[in-house]
C-alpha cells in the first residue's frame, strides 16, 4: 500500500526537513488545497508548492478542495504535480471535461468525493479516472476522527471496478493510522493519506513503514 502523507500536518517552520523525511519514507507527497469557499478552510497556494517542487524526490499529489478546480490544472503541471483530484461535487457536470483537460496535461486525474456522497456518484468515471478519492472525514480541517463506514464504501467502490474489468486506484484521506490501515487495505485501498499519524508522531519514519506495511 503506497503511502501519501500530507504536508497540512506538517511543521510549517522546518517544511524543508520535513520534504526530506518524505523523500527517505513516504511514496506521494500530498499537497491540500483549500479556497475557503468548498472548505470553511484555507491552506496554501502555489507558493508552498513551487517550493515543495524544489526539494520533492517523490510524486507530489495535489487534492483541490476548490470551487474551480480547473482553474489550477495548467499550474499545478507547470509545478511538476503528478496527481490531480478534484471533487465531483464541485464538478458537477464538468467532471468528464475535468478528467481529459488533466490528462492532457500530462497528470494522473482523480475524483474525490466526501463521506456523505453516496459512492455510485463515481460509477460513471470508472475507466476515465486513474484514481478515486474516498474521504474518511469530511474535507477542510486535519486531526478529524476516521469515519468507519468508509471501509464499506472502499469495498463498493472497488467490487464495481472489478465487475467492469477496469483499473483505477484507490485513495483514503482522513483519519488513518496504523489501527485502521490493514483494514482499509483489504477492503481494496491503494494508497493512504496520513497527516497527523505521520508528522505527530515521534518517528515519522517508523509511521509510514507501519502504514505501508500495514
Amino acid at each position: 500500500m503506497l503511502v501519501a502523507p500530507s504536508i497540512l500536518a506538517a511543521d510549517f517552520l522546518h517544511l524543508e526537513s520535513d520534504i526530506q523525511a518524505l523523500n527517505k519514507g513516504a511514496d506521494w507527497i500530498h499537497l491540500d488545497v483549500m479556497d475557503g469557499t468548498f472548505v470553511p478552510n484555507i491552506s496554501f497556494g502555489f507558493s508552498v508548492i513551487d517550493a515543495v517542487k524544489r526539494i520533492a524526490e517523490i510524486p507530489m499529489d495535489a487534492h483541490l478542495m476548490v470551487v474551480h478546480p480547473e482553474r489550477w490544472f495548467k499550474r499545478l503541471a507547470e509545478d511538476g504535480v503528478s496527481y490531480v483530484s478534484f471533487h465531483q461535487e464541485t464538478a458537477g457536470r464538468r467532471t468528464a471535461a475535468n478528467i481529459e483537460e488533466i490528462h492532457a496535461l500530462g497528470m494522473k486525474a482523480g475524483v474525490a468525493i466526501n463521506p456523505d456522497v453516496p459512492v455510485k456518484r463515481l460509477f460513471p468515471y470508472i475507466g476515465k479516472a486513474d484514481f478515486f478519492l474516498i474521504m474518511s472525514v469530511f474535507a477542510g480541517f486535519g486531526g478529524q476522527k476516521f469515519i468507519y463506514e468508509s471501509i464499506d464504501r472502499v469495498a463498493e467502490l472497488r467490487a464495481e471496478i472489478q465487475k467492469r474489468g477496469a483499473k483505477a486506484l484507490i485513495e483514503v484521506d482522513g483519519g488513518v493510522a496504523a489501527s485502521n490501515a490493514a483494514a482499509l487495505r483489504e477492503a481494496g485501498t491503494d494508497v493512504v493519506v496520513a497527516g497527523s499519524s505521520v508528522f505527530k508522531s515521534q518517528d515519522p519514519l517508523a509511521s509510514m513503514l507501519a502504514l505501508r506495511e500495514a
